[in-house]
């Protein structure tokens, strides 16, 4: 079974208070990005690998991993290398997790990431919340979205919204989400990588002040696109742009070439801008 988890962009981002567990009270909007996914095929047993023959031949050498009971063997693939345990990777901790409370067929993980680390669009949670789905078809689970969701949400706060993949308004760290009509047929929407540039999450936070905005996301999510600009905030670029001022050029060049709204993605360092089709 082979999908394309695809990225996602945050429309707004209002850290809104700290919570007794350490985490964050959010709002956001998450809509999904086509534009940039990775290549995920996972199969059971001996099954044969329809990926593994053009990673070797695109990558050469591959990072691989299996885990201690001999059940589940991971390989990643990575332009500029991975230099992570494969077995810390959400793919192959969404299998532990589903083998706490299910009986799973031992498992094979080809992960070929091409979505960028660090760069606020949620490319390991997409891997995560797809792997889910794949693992739950294969071993016949039947497991509906919401208990997908609900699996997901323990691996990563944005990881359940890719169970639904479409535009979702979220809020308490990002998990509890709710369907939202977003209609941008008439705009183009353009995500801008900086190459070198990686924010953790950890740093994203350090130093943000969390407050509660005189107008209500929803309430800005409703203003014409064109008005965003002056209303629609990441509070995330406050505490990212003073660390990485680069990024601040970034957002300011997609004004520069036309977009009417432009922003850094979730924590950094992606940017993306709304053009006019």
């Amino acid at each position: 079974m082979i999908t394309c988890p695809n990225v996602k962009v945050n429309l707004g981002l209002n850290v809104l208070r700290r919570r007794p567990d350490g985490f964050h009270d959010l709002e956001t909007l998450f809509v999904p990005y086509p534009g940039i996914s990775d290549c995920l095929e996972i199969i059971t047993g001996d099954d044969y690998s329809r990926t593994i023959a053009g990673l070797q031949e695109r990558y050469g050498s591959l990072t691989q991993a299996i885990s201690p009971d001999g059940k589940l063997m991971i390989t990643l693939a990575r332009k500029e290398g991975v230099d992570w345990d494969p077995l810390k990777d959400l793919t192959a901790k969404a299998y532990g997790l589903l083998a706490q409370d299910f009986k799973l067929p031992p498992m094979k993980i080809f992960l070929e990431k091409r979505s960028p680390v660090g760069a606020g669009l949620g490319g390991g949670s997409a891997d995560a919340a797809f792997a889910l789905r794949m693992m739950s078809e294969l071993a016949g689970l039947e497991l509906s979205d919401t208990q997908l969701a609900a699996y997901a949400a323990q691996l990563g706060s944005d990881c359940a919204f890719f169970v639904y993949n479409s535009p979702m308004f979220g809020s308490g760290r990002g998990e509890m989400l709710e369907p939202y009509a977003l209609d941008l047929s008439a705009w183009r929407l353009e995500v801008v990588i900086p190459e070198g540039v990686s924010v953790s999450t950890a740093d994203a936070y350090r130093g943000i002040v969390p407050h509660i905005p005189e107008v209500p996301l929803r309430e800005v999510l409703k203003q014409p696109v064109t008005s965003w600009k002056d209303s629609l905030h990441n509070d995330f670029e406050d505490t990212v742009f003073a660390k990485y001022p680069v990024l601040a050029q970034v957002k300011q060049a997609l004004y520069d070439r036309g977009a009417v709204y432009a922003a850094m993605s979730g924590s950094g360092s992606a940017c993306f801008g709304i053009f006019k089709r």
